[in-house]
Order: structure tokens, then C-alpha cells, then sequence
């Protein structure tokens, strides 16, 4: 059989292609202190600092109660204030559609807070004249 032979022969031929640390390059004997390491940039680059952790935004909710249901909305959006709700205040279950017919009797987030911008806030609000 030729098997022992072709494994003698992977075997040489992978030796021989592996080279030695101690043939090629002599041990570092300098003081750990004075050894260069590869993760060190090289001389004049600069390193930028880590990412700053990401900041809440906050806004100044406004006294929207006694307006019009739709300058309510948008003065709270103005503010930053995008997460809004609405609700009917006098419990009937009735849908805010035309908001200008609506005036905003409460809000949920008191006027003057100062908030995270994805606050949610809910506005109830009642029909004109009613």
C-alpha cells in the first residue's frame, strides 16, 4: 500500500511550510514596559473618544386648556410634543373630528412641566357652547 508513504509526505511538506519563531524572529527580552504593542496607533493619530450616551430632549409643556381643540394641538406640537391624544371630556364616547367645533378642557401633563419629549400627552376637550 502507498497510504503510509503519502501521509509521511503531508506531513514533511506541512513542517517544512510552518516556520519557526525562534528561526525567523528572536524572543523579545526588552522590559514589558518599553514593548510596543500593534493596537497602538501609530505616532501623531489621534484617538477619537467613545460616543457620548444619547440625551433625552425635553420640552416645556404649554397651558393649552380653554383653546380651540385644534390651535391646542398645535401649540403642544410647536412645544415638540407630537404624542397626542384626545378624548371626549364630557364621556360620551364622541370623536374629536372636526377639532376647530371643540375646546380643550384639560390635559393630562400639567402646563409648565418640563418632560422628555415623547411624552404622551392627553387632551380632553368638549364641543363649543356645550
Amino acid at each position: 500500500m502507498k497510504r503510509p508513504a503519502a501521509t509521511a509526505f503531508a506531513l514533511l511538506a506541512l513542517t517544512a511550510c510552518t516556520p519557526s519563531t525562534s528561526a525567523t524572529r528572536p524572543a523579545d527580552t526588552s522590559p514589558p514596559s518599553t514593548r510596543t504593542t500593534e493596537a497602538s496607533p501609530p505616532a501623531g493619530t489621534t484617538i477619537a473618544p467613545p460616543p457620548a450616551a444619547p440625551t433625552t430632549k425635553t420640552c416645556t409643556v404649554p397651558d393649552v386648556v380653554g383653546m380651540v381643540h385644534q390651535t391646542a394641538q398645535d401649540t403642544m406640537q410647536a412645544a415638540g410634543l407630537y404624542r397626542l391624544r384626545e378624548e371626549d371630556a364630557t364621556g360620551q364616547g364622541r370623536v374629536l373630528v372636526m377639532d376647530r367645533n371643540w375646546t380643550t378642557t384639560a390635559q393630562s401633563v400639567p402646563a409648565s412641566s418640563v418632560v422628555d419629549c415623547a411624552t404622551e400627552v392627553l387632551l380632553s376637550a368638549k364641543k363649543i357652547g356645550e
